[in-house]
């Protein structure tokens, strides 16, 4: 059954809902995933089992069925059509929110937060991230991923003016450290994983290239931070 949560923002909330729905129409992103799903099994060996985890921008529950089975997910988006989809394909609870201005968690209520490509939507991230760790238990876990903005394959395109950041529902653009500043405003333990991308036609981000490379070609930051 979804749960919707009902104030006097619904119209607002509304009116998102509408920008989003079209954008995941156009983009064709109901059934996709992000660099080819890639960070799923890393989410699901973080997360293991038996945990209360909550998805923020699960969308149509794509990634998040790599870690539903043996826990305790709620989803929560601002689409609700793919609300739909992720309740009826995995089972979840699902919650309408828009989390600009919806977050309605208890205090140290969750032992897992997944926020994948969803923080570059957020108006204010700092303010967000705030609210994720106060709702986290102490030992919890935050993971998440946001395009790497600034990589090197993205500097050249603005280097001959071409627009590099296309999405019209990004609100703020990250880099390697941009990101790693601002987890570690608030978390202690930060791991910043580059993933997908090419340092050279025949030459792969992975695990076995050198990590100053990786952070400069990859074209996702998946991250991994501790509450302590």
């Amino acid at each position: 059954m979804g749960i919707s949560v009902n104030n006097d923002k619904d119209s607002s909330k509304s009116i998102l809902e509408k920008i989003y729905k079209s954008h995941h129409l156009a983009r064709k992103r109901y059934g996709y995933l992000y660099c080819q799903g890639k960070r799923g099994n890393y989410l699901k060996d973080w997360i293991g089992k038996g945990k209360k985890v909550l998805d923020l921008g699960c969308r149509d529950g794509e990634l998040t069925k790599y870690f539903v089975n043996g826990n305790e997910v709620i989803g929560a988006d601002v689409d609700s059509a793919a609300l739909n989809i992720a309740r009826e394909k995995l089972g979840i609870k699902t919650l309408w929110l828009d989390l600009n201005t919806e977050f309605p968690f208890e205090r140290e209520s969750l032992d897992v937060i997944v926020a994948c490509e969803i923080v570059e939507h957020i108006y204010y991230a700092e303010p967000f991230i705030k609210k994720i760790f106060e709702v986290l238990k102490h030992g919890g876990l935050f993971l998440g991923s946001v395009p790497n903005s600034f990589r090197v394959f993205n500097r050249i395109k603005f280097l001959f003016g071409k627009e590099f950041e296309p999405d019209p529902t990004h609100m703020k653009m990250f880099s390697y450290l941009q990101l790693e500043n601002l987890l570690s405003n608030f978390f202690v333990d930060v791991q910043i994983l580059p993933l997908t991308g090419r340092i050279l036609p025949f030459l792969k981000v992975s695990e076995k290239t050198p990590h100053t490379l990786n952070r400069l070609f990859a074209r996702d930051l998946l991250w991994k931070a501790v509450k302590k």
